[in-house]
């Protein structure tokens, strides 16, 4: 990306799918919530889908390194580890 200078959005990601559900269940996993998760089941589902392509990305040579579950972890502990983002 350091020798990107298209105009161009492009997308940085895994190119996995997964529901606000799953996404939901693995946050709740990572930062040890054992609670009661409720879903409001009058408000509409939302979109579909939200996969983001990340193809452009790929063309230029970069791949994600951090899978989803390591990357929720390692920012939950940065979150935790420091007063000053903790205080806000």
């Amino acid at each position: 990306m350091n020798n990107y200078s298209g105009d161009e959005t492009v997308n940085a990601g895994t190119g996995k799918e997964l529901t606000i559900k799953e996404l939901t269940e693995l946050v709740a996993k990572v930062i040890g919530y054992d609670g009661k998760i409720l879903w409001d089941t009058t408000k509409p589902n939302g979109t579909p889908r939200k996969l983001l392509g990340v193809s452009k990305a790929e063309k230029l040579g970069w791949k994600y390194k951090t899978e989803l579950e390591e990357g929720i972890r390692l920012s939950y502990e940065d979150f935790l580890n420091n007063p000053m983002r903790a205080e806000r």
